[in-house]
């Protein structure tokens, strides 16, 4: 079992909505399957949610806590302009918040009314592909998902320019996914969910990927067209979810080993 912050203040749960709750307890429940799954960066990156029914509101997580100490009652609440809103009593706010975190963000919870939820990761293959020219390429199934779908963001120097984040929202354009270049992954979705379904398996394609090319062999590529249908199934308009049928199997999972995200 985990071992987690054990100061879990209970007036959270007390002066949110049900609404609220339900929200924090799949974004806590994001974080844990995050650093289960191998894809957490020690106490950085971030998994946002907007505050059910305020679109100017979103929930972080304090920049301090392992993605295995985050619970429900944890996040702060920010605006868009980084403002605390509110924030927990004890020990977990006395933490600060990623100022890069707020950076990226707020950008895309700014500028999309669609998505609910933003994941930022640093992982090997996702850093990986980030610094490869050709960016993520259509090798197998999974990676045809985000063919033509996915934006790309060059570097800048983190949280030095506020104007960045006209640049993010920009690059991301219509996509539920972004490539930050010579960084790491963005995923955003309508629901926690669905963002964390986004993750997996871009997070996927790019371990595939960097195997791919590291084995040197030579590399059969299906065509633009073939791509380019798969892309549309398993995109917003597509008739391909999986979304729903995984999450509730792996807060299952959850459970079984570590209910504490819930607290």
């Amino acid at each position: 079992m985990n071992t987690a912050v054990q100061s879990h203040p209970t007036s959270v749960r007390d002066r949110v909505s049900d609404a609220e709750w339900k929200v924090r307890t799949d974004l806590a429940a994001c974080y844990r399957l995050v650093a289960k799954y191998g894809m957490s960066d020690l106490i950085y990156n971030h998994i946002t949610a907007k505050v059910p029914g305020d679109a100017k509101h979103f929930l972080i997580n304090p920049f301090g806590l392992l993605y295995t100490e985050i619970t429900a009652s944890c996040f702060y609440t920010l605006d868009l302009d980084g403002n605390i809103v509110d924030k927990p009593a004890g020990e977990f706010g006395e933490f600060p918040v990623n100022r890069a975190g707020f950076m990226i963000h707020s950008a895309v919870h700014g500028a999309r009314s669609d998505l609910q939820c933003v994941m930022h990761t640093h992982t090997r293959a996702g850093m990986a592909v980030s610094a490869m020219k050709e960016g993520l390429l259509p090798l197998t199934q999974t990676a045809m998902r985000f063919y033509g779908a996915v934006g790309f963001h060059d570097y800048e120097q983190p949280t030095v320019d506020m104007g960045e984040r006209e640049r993010i929202a920009r690059d991301l354009g219509p996509h539920s996914t972004l490539i930050l270049r010579n960084h790491g992954l963005v995923a955003c979705g309508p629901t926690v969910q669905d963002t964390w379904n986004l993750m997996y398996w871009l997070e996927t394609a790019c371990k595939v990927q960097v195997d791919v090319l590291a084995s040197g062999a030579e590399i059969s590529m299906p065509s633009p067209d073939l791509a380019a249908q798969m892309a549309k199934r398993y995109g917003p308009e597509g008739k391909i979810n999986f979304a729903p049928m995984e999450w509730p199997a792996l807060l299952r999972q959850l459970d079984r080993e570590d209910p504490s995200y819930k607290t």
